[in-house]
């Protein structure tokens, strides 16, 4: 988008919606404050996710690919109940195996894959090999190829540098568009920091107003829209600039096929505001985040639930381990998994 009136009118409107996060959230939502945090939300036994949308992000069971391999991840995943899947390295540490072998595979265990992460520059990227990149995703069957949030600054912070990688986005989404398939991108939290050289501008609204949504899509991974929230309330002068992660789906939600269901608890001695757990034990309200966005017309369709733990693996913070992880987090969006 060149013209700069066009581009200033989007952002004025991003600033009121801004504004009004608070009250609109409520009102949709029913609730007093912010609808993502609700303690004690509990277990239940309703279904939160719609049938055949329940994914996994394969990072979050990295440790056990690399162990025992993608056919035992995949019967595990699924017993759990998956029935997507979205990649994250197509061996990651298993050694050779082949496209058409990892199709198989996923078919025979009833996971489709949905998507994948691809990194924006290197050996293997959007930047520099991109229609192998393309002919991967077209030889596993996926309907999206995507990107992870840390590339998305690869420039720097400055307005023009938003700028420069949002025309990268949409030279992706372009070429992914020819090829039948849609292009997407995943933020963590620093995008809903400010622009260095402007405070007045959020990153995350310069990247929706600067890349063209028939496009570049959306993969919200919520708990990090969340620590966005926490973090980047004000502006760097101290002055409000409250938003709603959840009213950036309801303005547009054609824009968002993909979400990251990723949970975690308050916690005022990290950095971030949270530390993460299991989906269900945090205070993320998923009942209504997804119940509010499904309830749209179409929304139980259109939409793809995705569960991810950046620190599954790690022993210190997750000593029941990535699969438990999975099983559970699983069972809470399914409805199988009651009070414990």
């Amino acid at each position: 988008m060149s013209d700069n009136s066009e581009l200033a009118r989007r952002l004025k409107r991003r600033s009121f919606l801004g504004v009004a996060a608070g009250a609109t959230a409520a009102a949709i939502t029913g609730a007093a404050a912010s609808p993502a945090v609700a303690g004690g939300h509990g277990h239940g036994s309703r279904r939160i996710v719609p049938r055949g949308k329940l994914g996994i992000q394969l990072y979050t069971v990295r440790d056990q690919i690399a162990s025992v391999g993608f056919a035992k991840v995949f019967q595990e995943l699924e017993k759990a109940g998956y029935d997507q899947i979205e990649y994250a390295g197509y061996t990651q540490g298993t050694g050779a195996i082949t496209l058409p072998q990892l199709r198989r595979l996923a078919r025979d265990h009833d996971l489709f894959p949905i998507g994948s992460h691809v990194s924006h520059t290197g050996a293997y990227s959007f930047a520099e090999s991109l229609e192998q990149v393309l002919d991967d995703a077209e030889a596993l069957g996926m309907p999206y190829i995507g990107t992870w949030a840390g590339p998305n600054n690869r420039y720097g912070t400055t307005v023009d540098a938003i700028k420069r990688s949002c025309a990268e986005f949409n030279e992706y989404g372009a070429a992914a568009k020819a090829r039948g398939m849609k292009w997407y991108t995943h933020n963590h939290s620093e995008e809903f920091g400010f622009c260095s050289d402007n405070p007045n501008v959020r990153i995350y609204d310069l990247m929706l107003a600067e890349t063209d949504p028939d496009l570049v899509h959306l993969e919200m991974d919520i708990y990090w829209a969340y620590v966005g929230q926490y973090r980047f309330s004000k502006r760097p002068d101290g002055t409000p600039a409250p938003f709603e992660p959840l009213d950036y789906v309801l303005d547009d939600p054609r824009r968002y096929p993909l979400f990251h269901v990723k949970d975690g608890e308050h916690d005022e001695a990290q950095t971030h505001g949270y530390h993460m757990t299991d989906v269900g034990d945090g205070d993320i309200d998923y009942r209504r985040f997804i119940g509010t966005v499904t309830r749209r017309r179409g929304g139980d369709r259109y939409h793809n639930w995705l569960v991810e733990r950046d620190d599954a693996v790690d022993p210190v913070t997750n000593p029941a381990g990535s699969f438990s992880t999975a099983r559970r987090s699983a069972a809470y969006l399914t409805g199988r998994r009651k009070g414990e």
